[in-house]
């Protein structure tokens, strides 16, 4: 099941789009938290972006990182079980709703040195049809093996045991770009320097985010959204109110990871598009 949004305004102007796509935006919608996608707040970052609606997650694809901009899902304690009991089958796919001109392709990958790491991850699939959908591209960044194996694997299922402790929560995953030497693999596929997992849990109405860098290591950071908005030049949550942003919940400890919250000078993917 995958619907393609043509037009970014859709995305943000639903009363604009015409019939045809507001069944698919009602389908996307779902996986947001009061309906509403993330939105894009840093102007750089909207160029050649589409977004897709498969059943198990919602992402924005750019044809200028051929990476996800976010990829968002809606876990539920029914969910998750259910993904526990699916036998994981990989089916790695270049995104056939996509531009060839903007999107990734099996052939960026190979002896990259890099994992496909899964922004929605194919463990949160509870069924045979959106497992499949998880390995598509589109929902793909080039990630460090010893990341994407190690930490980044605590921190999804982490992830999921808040969601059958609490019943429901809404997820946000993306990669971050920060810095003046950003490397592509391919000569294509940008490599992200960060990832981040956001959680809003709608029953507590509390939320935060885990931010890692994109590298062998077990640190990972907790942020607030509101700290992370302002990094990511994203709007999240976009139907939260900003006192609830700015309070970071007690994030669940990932297997392994080693917490730290410093402050650190960042800088965007701006300077790639330029």
């Amino acid at each position: 099941m995958i619907f393609r949004i043509l037009s970014i305004t859709c995305i943000f102007l639903a009363t604009a789009c015409t019939n045809s796509a507001s069944e698919p935006l009602a389908l996307c919608n779902k996986q947001f938290a009061g309906g509403n996608a993330p939105v894009v707040t840093r102007q750089s970052l909207v160029s050649k972006t589409t977004m897709l609606c498969f059943e198990g997650y919602t992402v924005l694809n750019s044809g200028v990182s051929y990476t996800p901009v976010w990829s968002a899902e809606y876990l539920t304690a029914e969910r998750v079980e259910a993904a526990r009991s699916m036998k994981r089958k990989n089916a790695f796919h270049a995104e056939q709703q996509l531009p060839a001109t903007e999107r990734s392709e099996l052939a960026d990958y190979v002896r990259s040195g890099f994992d496909r790491g899964h922004m929605s991850p194919s463990g949160d699939m509870a069924t045979e049809s959106s497992q499949q959908e998880s390995f598509s591209l589109a929902n793909m960044i080039p990630q460090n093996s010893r990341n994407n194996q190690t930490l980044w694997v605590g921190i999804e299922e982490a992830t999921r045991k808040a969601a059958v402790s609490g019943g429901e929560l809404y997820v946000v995953t993306g990669p971050l770009f920060e810095g003046d030497s950003l490397e592509r693999i391919n000569g294509r596929v940008l490599v992200p320097t960060a990832v981040f997992k956001a959680l809003f849990d709608p029953v507590t109405r509390q939320a935060g985010a885990y931010v890692t860098p994109n590298a062998p290591g077990m640190e990972y950071e907790t942020l607030s959204i509101a700290e992370l908005e302002q990094r990511s030049g994203l709007n999240l949550f976009p139907s939260l109110p900003a006192e609830l942003k700015a309070v970071k919940m007690a994030m669940p400890v990932p297997s392994g990871g080693r917490g730290r919250n410093k402050p650190i000078e960042v800088e965007s993917l701006e300077k790639v598009i330029r």
